[in-house]
This record gives C-alpha cells, structure tokens and sequence, in this order.
C-alpha cells in the first residue's frame, strides 16, 4: 500500500513537471511574439519618420518653387506694367509734338491781328487756343516761358545775347519760343534771348 501511494505521488509530480514545462513553453512563446511585434512597431516608426521627414522636405522644396515662381511673375508683372506705361508715354509725346506747331500757329495769328476788326476772330482763336494749350497740359506738359529765370542749357536754348550790367548774367531776358517738356523729356526747348555783362571792350566804347 505504501508503494502505491509513493508511485501515485510520483506520477502527480511529473504531471506537475510538464505542465510547468507547458507554461514555460507558452510564456517564452508569448514573449517572443511580443518582441517580434514591438519589433515590427519600432521599424515602422523608423519608416514613418523617415516618410514624414521626406515629405516634409519636398514640401519646402515645393514652398520654395512657389515663392520662385511667385517673385518671377511679381517681376514679369512689373515690367510688362512699366512697358505699357513707357509705350503709352511715347505715344502721348507724339501726340503732343504734332500739336505744338498748331499751338504756334495760333500765337502768331493773335500776335498779328490785334486791330479791332479782327476781335470776333480772335475769341474765337483764343478760345481754341486755351482748349488746346488745356488738352496737353492734362496729357502731361510742361510749357516753358522762362523770362526772367536763370537760363538752364537743358531746357532752353540760346539764339541770342544782349549785353546788360541790369540784369544778372545768365538771366533770360526775352522768350522767342517757348518750350515744351513731358515727363521730364524736353519735346522742344525754348528759343531765348539771354543777358551777359558787357565786356572789357564794350565798355570802353561805351565811355
């Protein structure tokens, strides 16, 4: 009886043994499983960085195009605006140099007839004569009537000198033709008489 009871506790035993065997056997299979998937999670972080860090980089590749692209356009903009303006200012200058001569022909018309008779003309002259001096001062011009002022070689243009000790040197003392200027382009400069002092010479013959 005694040695029935000693085997019985022996097979116990054993049943015991493998069954821990069969745990330890579940829990290292468990445990690699959960390596391998941690593992698996850790390389797919490192992907996904690594995409994200891509992506992130064409993205301010991209960002950078844009503004590129952004700028040229900004400049072609401007320069095609510029053109314009430039093509426009050019066509107006024409507009205005074909209109001077018309303007000088109605100043000598009212400078020559002042007699009564022509006084019904000379409104009427005058009229047109202020509508047109009017129409191209609106497109831009300057008319040039210098008396009086320094004479400046850029604007006007000397077709002659008077001695005088009345007037400082330089200064205009009579306006042939006025001149014309548009946008800072001279389309005619005026014709003038300009005051210099006299010289040694001159005054000798004065006295």
């Amino acid at each position: 009886m005694k040695n029935f009871w000693h085997r019985r506790s022996r097979k116990v035993s054993d049943k015991e043994v493998k069954g821990n065997l069969n745990v330890n056997k579940d829990e290292n299979g468990a445990s690699a499983e959960q390596s391998a998937e941690a593992q698996a999670v850790a390389a797919d972080s490192v992907k996904a960085d690594a995409e994200m860090a891509k992506l992130t980089a064409d993205l301010g590749e991209l960002r950078q195009t844009l503004q590129r692209r952004q700028a040229d356009f900004e400049n072609y903009r401007k320069r095609v605006e510029k053109e314009r303006f430039e093509d426009s200012k050019r066509a107006t200058a024409r507009v205005i140099e074909g209109l001077i001569p018309v303007i000088d022909g109605f100043e000598h018309a009212l400078a020559a007839h002042r007699e009564a008779e022509y006084d019904s003309y000379r409104k009427g002259f005058e009229l047109i004569y202020k509508q047109l001096l009017e129409s191209i001062t609106k497109l831009g011009a300057e008319r040039l009537d210098p008396a009086g002022k320094s004479f400046d070689p850029h604007l006007h243009q000397a077709v002659d000198r008077a001695e005088t000790s009345d007037h400082k040197e330089g200064t205009i003392l009579q306006v042939f033709q006025p001149g014309y200027v548009f946008h800072g382009r001279v389309l005619r400069p005026a014709m003038v008489r300009v005051a210099v002092h006299p010289s040694p010479a001159s005054k000798e013959a004065a006295n």
